[in-house]
């Protein structure tokens, strides 16, 4: 495993650094570590944020004040010893969740450009995206946000050269290695090759993201008829 490294972000915020890869057991050990701190109700850390390979937590910095240490310092030392006792965690037993997406056309504009980039076909590109059970890696650059481990390499295609000034919401796209899914219309340069009629993200709901860190989830793919019908 790679050093642990602990790191000040601004005074209310430290990163625990555990690798640098986009790597399924660096991300393991990241989510473990994520809810080894949330299970340790730390005294004012107000937020656990995990991503590929290291953990945010925001905090109350009074809360952390000691003789003889900053408050990143008193909360670092306390955050190394849980990371240093984090136990390898087992896969977890529960079903994925199943994600409908109808792939191609006005859906999916990229593709066949996608297809083409790979050597396959089409058809063959949409069965290997839904071959796979993905794992949430983490929620970012938007709320709700999945970057999703386990894409077929075969599949992976760099980003588009110029940016879309608005991918529609639900949209299930390529990017490099990674694919996500859009939960919101927002600009975007991956390559979109499907689109789901599911609420990713919904401020009125509890939880507001449909998705976590940690949850595992499959593509099914839909029709157009099917995708009107569950949209409404």
């Amino acid at each position: 495993m790679d050093p642990v490294r602990i790191e000040a972000l601004g005074d209310a915020a430290l990163l625990i650094r555990l690798g640098e890869r986009i790597d399924a057991t660096q991300n393991t050990r990241a989510l473990a570590v994520a809810a080894a701190l949330r299970a340790a109700r730390l005294p004012e850390v107000r937020d656990v944020a995990p991503a590929y390979a290291s953990v945010c937590l925001r905090y109350d910095p009074a809360a952390w004040v000691s003789a003889g240490a900053t408050p990143f310092a008193a909360l670092a030392a306390r955050a190394g010893t849980l990371v240093e006792n984090v136990a390898t965690p087992t896969e977890p037993a529960t079903p994925p969740v199943e994600i409908p997406v109808c792939y191609g056309g006005e859906h999916g504009p990229d593709l066949a450009a996608l297809a083409a980039h790979a050597g396959l076909d089409p058809a063959e590109v949409v069965a290997r995206h839904v071959a796979v059970r993905y794992r949430v890696a983490m929620l970012g650059f938007a709320p709700g946000f999945p970057y999703l481990l386990g894409l077929d390499p075969a599949l992976a295609m760099p980003r588009r050269a110029s940016p879309r000034t608005r991918v529609p919401a639900g949209s299930v796209a390529i990017g490099g290695a990674q694919t996500g899914i859009y939960p919101r219309a927002t600009p975007g340069g991956w390559n979109l090759i499907g689109r789901t009629p599911l609420a990713l993200f919904d401020a009125a709901r509890t939880p507001p993201a449909l998705l976590a860190p940690g949850q595992y989830l499959r593509f099914r793919a839909i029709d157009a008829a099917e995708f009107a019908r569950l949209a409404r």
